[in-house]
């Protein structure tokens, strides 16, 4: 019984050495120059290609990484064999790598602590929208050098010419033109004053009587309708707003520490 006791230990023994290396193997990709590779250093890599490069994981992409993985090693060895990691110039390019590392971690941890909030959304969202009521106005307009032109044109829709026949025809402005000089809708802000403020006198259906003069020539003005203004719903611009938030937070942040260090050096701005 003692013999077929030992025997088995010893089986058992001999099973556990060997099954030792592949334990560690499975935990490597490969073995280069006797150092392994570890699969936790690929892992890292797919993520980063992934998180931050947005590529989708894949068969293919995880090959490409595990490839990578094993061709830096390769040449980090070779660089290393050849004394480049003692070098001036790579210890200052080191140097510069963990700062930039070191900021991207302190700017991201602060953001991972610091979320914009629902309710913040809600009011910058609110802010926008009583900023931008008032009425819109859809206009269509024919754009000429001249003002006699213009002038000429005025006669010539009076006399049963169609509007948006004549700006297809003549209008100068290549936006509008060939839509019948169209402009849709916009707020009276989005023109130069001079066409706004003649824009806003106009009655539904009616055309300015004289052209009017602005820094892109002469303009036939016509207002095809008017409305309250509108604004896009929170779902379809939260994420520009939370963008926008975070930007905002995160510029403080690294004012507030600007301001608090005690240096000597005089910036710029």
């Amino acid at each position: 019984m003692k013999t077929t006791s030992s025997l088995r230990l010893t089986t058992l023994a001999l099973a556990a050495l060997l099954a030792a290396p592949l334990a560690a193997q499975a935990q490597n990709i490969a073995i280069v120059n006797g150092k392994a590779v570890p699969k936790s250093r690929a892992e890292a890599l797919m993520n980063q290609a992934t998180k931050q490069g947005g590529q989708q994981r894949t068969p293919e992409l995880e090959q490409q990484v595990r490839d990578e993985v094993v061709l830096r090693e390769i040449f980090m060895q070779e660089a290393e064999k050849r004394g480049l990691a003692a070098t001036a110039d790579y210890k200052q390019q080191m140097e510069f790598a963990r700062q930039t590392l070191l900021i991207r971690e302190l700017f991201a941890d602060f953001q991972k602590k610091n979320p914009v909030t629902d309710a913040e959304v809600q009011a910058e969202y609110d802010k926008f929208k009583a900023q931008s009521g008032g009425t819109e106005y859809r206009a269509r307009h024919i754009l000429v050098e001249k003002e006699d032109e213009a002038t000429a044109l005025i006669a010539q829709i009076k006399g049963g010419a169609k509007f948006e026949d004549l700006a297809k025809k003549n209008s100068k402005d290549p936006g509008s033109g060939e839509n019948g000089g169209d402009l849709d809708f916009a707020a009276p802000g989005a023109y130069v004053p001079e066409f706004s403020q003649a824009m806003v006198k106009l009655k539904k259906g009616e055309m300015t009587e004289t052209p009017v003069k602005t820094q892109f020539g002469w303009h036939i003005i016509k207002l095809e309708d008017s409305r309250e203004a509108k604004f896009p719903p929170l779902e379809e611009v939260k994420a520009q707003i939370q963008q926008r938030i975070g930007q905002q937070k995160l510029a403080e942040f690294r004012d507030g520490i600007r301001a608090k260090a005690k240096t000597d050096y005089k910036f710029t701005n």
